[in-house]
């Protein structure tokens, strides 16, 4: 099993979104960066697990965990002309962009704040690619040493 980081902006598609799902399942669509499809299309498998990431809003963080429950398939918002990710390059023979479909595990009792993800940056996150400068990918890999870790911090943050 892989881990990784999915990051949305919660005015577009919130943890409560996919929580008022149907069945808390929804696909992961619109991802246009080569490197995260690279990384959905490659290597997530189902059974992943991934930390929900609220990007772009007053205070960044961890506020849920999801599990991948399909392989990687063909985007198809890529080609409807009306849908604001379509791409003119991308086709059904020859699909430019994938998604895959996740599902809600559970919220976090006590969201993991970007702020205190970089308190942990020059120790045991060290390495954690969402603490990079200029890390703008909506799809990365996380070590399980890094998941353990934030576990971890939201275990303490509710004792």
């Amino acid at each position: 099993m892989k881990y990784w980081l999915l990051k949305s902006e919660p005015s577009s598609f919130s943890f409560d979104d996919l929580r008022n799902s149907e069945n808390a399942q929804t696909c992961w669509d619109g991802v246009r960066n080569y490197q995260a499809r690279n990384f959905m299309r490659d290597e997530m498998k189902k059974g992943d697990l991934a930390f929900f990431y609220h990007s772009s809003c007053v205070e960044p963080g961890i506020v849920g965990i999801v599990r991948v429950v399909s392989k990687a398939y063909p985007d198809d918002t890529a080609f409807d002309p009306s849908d604001k990710h379509y791409d003119a390059a991308s086709t059904p023979d020859d699909p430019r962009w994938h998604m895959v479909d996740v599902r809600m595990e559970r919220a976090l009792e006590t969201p993991i704040t970007l702020s205190k993800l970089k308190q942990y940056k020059d120790s045991e996150l060290k390495e954690l690619a969402l603490l990079r400068r200029g890390n703008r990918l909506s799809v990365m890999p996380i070590d399980p040493s890094h998941w353990k870790f934030i576990l971890k911090l939201e275990r303490a943050a509710n004792s």
